[in-house]
C-alpha cells in the first residue's frame, strides 16, 4: 500500500468532493452540453431550452464555468473543445452514459454506513434494472469505459490463431467487436441477459462487424454455455459474485474451450493484502452496495479460483492498466497446446 500524507485541507476537499461531481451530473442528466455545442447562449435563453428555472440555470452555468467544462464571456456560455468531444451527445466521443451511470449510483453511496452496518446491499444490480434509461446508462456505459482501452488491449493481447472467442457477459460486445476488429478470421459469440441484445446488436452494427459477431441470450449463472471456443473473455464480471460463484462460473467458461484455447479474466485486482491499489478497494465497497456477495479480488484469489477450474500456466499479464485493472489468462492444456496469445513485449497503458 502506498503511504499517503495527509493535511486538513486534502481532507476537507475530499469531503466535498461530491460537490462537483454533482454539477457535472446534472449538467449531463439536463443536457447543457449538447445544447452549448457550437453555440453560446446567455442563461436566460438557455432556461427555456433546457426547460429549468433562469436563476439556477445562471448559477448551474458559472459553476460549471468556475470547473472549466464551460468558458463564460460577458453573459454567454458555450463549450470548451473538451466538452464539445466527450459531453455532447452530437460527439462519437459522448462519455454522458457512465457519468448517468455515476449519477445512478450515488444515492446508494450516501447509505454506505448502513450498508457496512447491515452486511447488505442498497440498490438492486443496474443490468436488470427495469427503467430503460438506468440499464441504458450502464451498459452504454461500460461501453464507454471499454472503448477506452478495448482498441489498446486487442492491439497487445494478439490472437494470430484464434478463430472463436466467446465474450462472456460481454454487454453490448465492446471487447469482441474490437478483437474481431483487429484479427480478420476471428468470429465471437457475446453472451448476456436478454435484455442486452438490443444495445450489442445496435453497437455491433455501427462498427459493421454484425456478419462475425451474433448475440445469444442467458443467464450465465443457471443456463448453459455455447461451447467450442478457442478463447473465452471474462470482462469485470467477477467481482459481482462471491468466490463459490465464480469458481462454479470460470469452471463452466473452461468447459467452453477447445483443447488449447485460453481463458483471460480483466478485473480491477487487489494486492494480496487487499489495502491498495485504491480504486479497486473502492470498488469493492460499490460491490458491497449492489449486490450481496460481490466484491473485488485479489490477484492471488483469482489466479488460485483459475487453477482451481482446470487451467494451467495461470498468470498476470504483464500490462499496465488504469485503476488497478489487469488481466490473468490461463491455458486449458488438453490435445493441442499451441499458444494463441503471445503479448507485444513492453506493453503499458497509462
Amino acid at each position: 500500500m502506498e503511504t499517503t500524507t495527509w493535511t486538513i485541507p486534502d481532507l476537507l476537499q475530499m469531503s466535498g468532493g461530491y460537490w462537483s461531481a454533482c454539477a457535472l451530473h446534472a449538467a449531463v442528466k439536463l443536457d447543457v452540453f449538447t445544447l452549448l455545442d457550437g453555440v453560446a447562449l446567455t442563461a436566460e435563453e438557455a432556461a427555456p431550452l433546457l426547460k429549468t428555472d433562469p436563476r439556477a440555470t445562471g448559477m448551474l452555468l458559472d459553476a460549471l464555468s468556475s470547473l472549466g467544462l464551460l468558458e463564460k464571456s460577458d453573459y454567454t456560455y458555450t463549450n470548451p473543445p473538451f466538452s464539445s468531444q466527450n459531453l455532447s451527445k452530437a460527439s462519437p466521443g459522448y462519455m454522458g452514459h457512465i457519468l448517468m451511470h455515476h449519477y445512478h449510483l450515488m444515492p446508494s453511496w450516501a447509505q454506505l454506513a448502513d450498508a457496512v452496518t447491515s452486511g447488505d446491499p442498497i440498490r438492486r444490480s443496474d443490468s436488470h434494472d427495469e427503467d430503460e434509461t438506468v440499464r441504458e446508462s450502464f451498459l452504454m456505459g461500460m461501453f464507454n469505459l471499454a472503448r477506452l482501452l478495448a482498441p489498446r488491449i486487442s492491439q497487445v493481447v494478439t490472437l494470430p490463431e484464434c478463430r472463436s472467442l466467446l465474450d462472456l457477459g460481454g454487454g453490448p460486445g465492446t471487447y469482441a467487436i474490437f478483437f474481431c476488429s483487429a484479427n480478420p478470421g476471428l468470429s465471437a459469440v457475446v453472451y448476456d441477459l436478454p435484455t442486452t441484445r438490443t444495445f450489442a446488436e445496435k453497437t455491433v452494427a455501427r462498427f459493421d462487424l454484425s456478419q462475425r459477431i451474433t448475440f445469444t441470450s442467458g443467464d450465465y449463472h443457471n443456463d448453459p454455455l455455447p461451447s467450442g471456443f478457442d478463447a473465452v473473455w471474462m470482462s469485470h464480471i467477477l467481482h459481482i459474485d462471491g468466490s463459490e460463484a465464480c469458481s462454479l462460473l470460470l469452471r463452466k467458461a473452461v468447459a467452453a474451450l477447445n483443447p488449447g484455447g485460453m481463458l483471460m479474466v480483466q478485473e480491477f485486482i487487489l494486492d494480496d493484502a487487499k489495502d491498495g491499489p485504491v480504486f479497486p478497494a473502492l470498488f469493492s465497497l460499490n460491490m458491497l452496495l449492489g449486490t450481496t456477495a460481490g466484491q473485488s479480488y485479489s490477484g492471488g484469489e483469482l489466479i488460485a479460483m483459475m487453477a482451481d477450474a482446470g487451467l494451467s500456466d495461470v498468470h498476470r499479464l504483464e500490462l499496465e492498466l488504469p485503476n488497478g485493472a489487469g488481466i490473468i489468462s490461463g491455458r486449458l492444456l488438453e490435445g493441442d497446446q499451441k499458444g494463441y496469445f503471445p503479448l507485444a513485449q513492453g506493453a503499458r497503458f497509462s
